[in-house]
């Protein structure tokens, strides 16, 4: 069987923890500043974890 082409698109958006996690950005990080605290702020820059159901999709896309 061939090797699995990996998706760039994907792994421009998500990346794999040294344990194994998929990890990921939150979202509403991108405009309206203004608007959110500063402790929104330093929660938004933070990264996520996958959740569990889209864990699967992500890793075929990644070819892991």
């Amino acid at each position: 069987m061939a090797k699995l082409k990996t998706s760039k698109t994907a792994a421009k958006r998500f990346k794999v923890s040294g344990t194994g996690k998929i990890m990921r950005r939150k979202s509403y990080n991108n405009h309206m500043f203004f608007h959110k605290s500063g402790g929104q702020k330093r929660r938004l820059d933070q990264e996520a974890e996958l959740s569990k159901t889209e864990r699967k999709r992500v890793r075929r896309l990644l070819a892991l």
